[in-house]
């Protein structure tokens, strides 16, 4: 920041991932506050689920989906958009990770652009993930294993908070 030099300082890329949980509708704030950071550049990438949950054009960054992933490959020389976003970012929030999402990583399953970025995941890079999903799931026993394996690869979990949830339902 004190730098005074006139060589541009190269930016630091966070990649956002957004999954289906209610919580996506925070996203476009979300976004917003990464921008106030300077020399922040971002991106999305979303599942077709979270889209239910925010409105793209309220997006201000680049955002990716499964069908970008499938229209950019064309032949043998061509990009892998899940490489190509791995090798960009320089950090991976995912926020909110629901609990379908969650079951997928921790499993090992890459059905779709987020979970084939995670898969594809450099271990040397952080990787902060925020659950985000109604307390019942959250309290199931399958949850806090599903989160103690994202732990062992290395992830850093952005814990819940206690709040009334959008159905009603007060707890974390």
């Amino acid at each position: 920041a004190g730098n005074s030099s006139s060589v541009p300082q190269k930016k630091f890329h966070v990649l956002v991932g957004v999954s289906g949980s209610v919580a996506a509708l925070k996203l476009p704030l979300l976004i917003t506050e990464l921008l106030k950071i300077p020399g922040l550049e971002v991106k999305v990438v979303t599942t077709e689920r979270a889209k239910h949950f925010y409105n793209a054009q309220e997006i201000p960054v680049t955002l990716y989906d499964d069908e970008d992933e499938w229209q950019l490959w064309k032949g043998r020389s061509d990009p892998v958009l899940h490489i190509e976003l791995r090798r960009w970012a320089d950090l991976m929030v995912v926020a909110p990770l629901d609990a379908n999402t969650l079951a997928k990583i921790a499993n090992g399953i890459c059905d779709n652009l987020l979970t084939c970025v995670i898969r594809a995941w450099d271990l040397s890079k952080p990787l902060l993930f925020c659950p985000a999903m109604n307390t019942a799931m959250w309290e199931h026993p399958i949850t806090a294993q599903q989160v103690e394996q994202l732990k062992g690869f290395g992830y850093t979990e952005i814990p819940c908070v206690v709040k009334k949830l959008v159905c009603g339902d007060e707890g974390q």
